[in-house]
């Protein structure tokens, strides 16, 4: 009788895919398709509108074209506007839209993680806030004007209402979603409601609460570009309302597209922030 030979079988490393490149090299394929489809898009709306516009199929003083546009954002760049250098316009709009941004997200968090924290205090307030939400904040705009004047501070209240808002219920919704277990083991760990609230609700709630910087930092520029639009010395805002008053179609655009450009700078400047924080999040749950 033969004895009965056990093996083992096996696995040749060397010929067995890996996973992992696999899924970076398909990663860094479609990173590269979509920012080709992105540009390919921009590139064929701007040729078609620059198309429609000389063959005046569109109204060309109405819509202008991206030709004008750009001899418009160069004019500028080279020569300065009328109020002074573009780059004294730009971080003027910048420094109000950042102002206000920073003490709207501040007080938005502080409000929303004491509200989420103490239920009769959100209980005695909620109806209050929500009042306060439901009125459309750009009509406030000119009321900050009457009250603080052309200068900057006009344009910061502008923007810290905007920002306010989404912010505080995202701080909110964070709070009130923490882990309840993480909250208890933290008593029985000797934690007090200042240490609790520091150290397991603030943490939880960050992903919450960055979820709404992206947007908070739009609604800032827009609190900013409205009040400077409605009275102001200088800013881009006021660069929009002189084009506008000159029926000029392609400086109002012009002004648009720096605007973007910032929005987009500052949209960069925030998800290599949060990548940064949140580098223990898998690389699939990022959007």
């Amino acid at each position: 009788m033969s004895p009965e030979v056990l093996s083992t079988p096996v696995v040749d490393t060397a010929k067995a895919p890996d996973r992992s490149q696999t899924r970076a090299r398909a990663a860094r394929k479609r990173k590269i398709v979509v920012t080709a489809a992105r540009v390919l898009l921009l590139v064929a709306v701007l040729g078609l509108w620059e198309m429609l516009s000389r063959a005046e199929v569109i109204d060309p003083f109405n819509f202008s074209m991206p030709s004008k546009i750009w001899d418009q954002v160069y004019t500028w760049v080279a020569h300065g506007t009328a109020i002074g250098s573009l780059g004294e316009q730009i971080w003027y709009t910048l420094y109000e839209a950042l102002l206000g941004w920073v003490l709207g997200v501040i007080a938005g968090v502080v409000f929303g993680i004491v509200l989420g924290r103490i239920t009769f205090l959100a209980d005695v307030l909620g109806p209050y806030i929500k009042v306060l939400n439901s009125i459309p904040r750009i009509v406030l705009a000119p009321i900050f004007v009457i009250w603080f004047g052309l200068g900057p501070a006009s344009k910061v209240a502008s923007a810290v209402v905007l920002v306010f808002f989404p912010v505080f219920f995202n701080a909110f919704q964070g709070a009130r979603e923490v882990d309840r277990n993480l909250v208890a083991n933290a008593r029985i760990l000797g934690a007090g409601n200042r240490r609790v609230t520091l150290q397991v609700v603030v943490p939880s709630a960050t992903s919450w609460i960055f979820t709404s910087l992206h947007v908070s930092f739009g609604f800032a520029l827009i609190g900013a570009i409205v009040g400077e639009y409605i009275g102001a010395t200088k800013g881009v805002g006021l660069l929009i309302a002189q084009s506008q008053g000159t029926f000029n179609t392609a400086g109002v655009y012009a002004a648009m597209v720096i605007l973007a450009v910032v929005a987009l700078a500052a949209e960069g400047l925030l998800t290599f922030a949060e990548r940064r924080i949140f580098r223990w999040k898998p690389a699939g749950s990022d959007s």
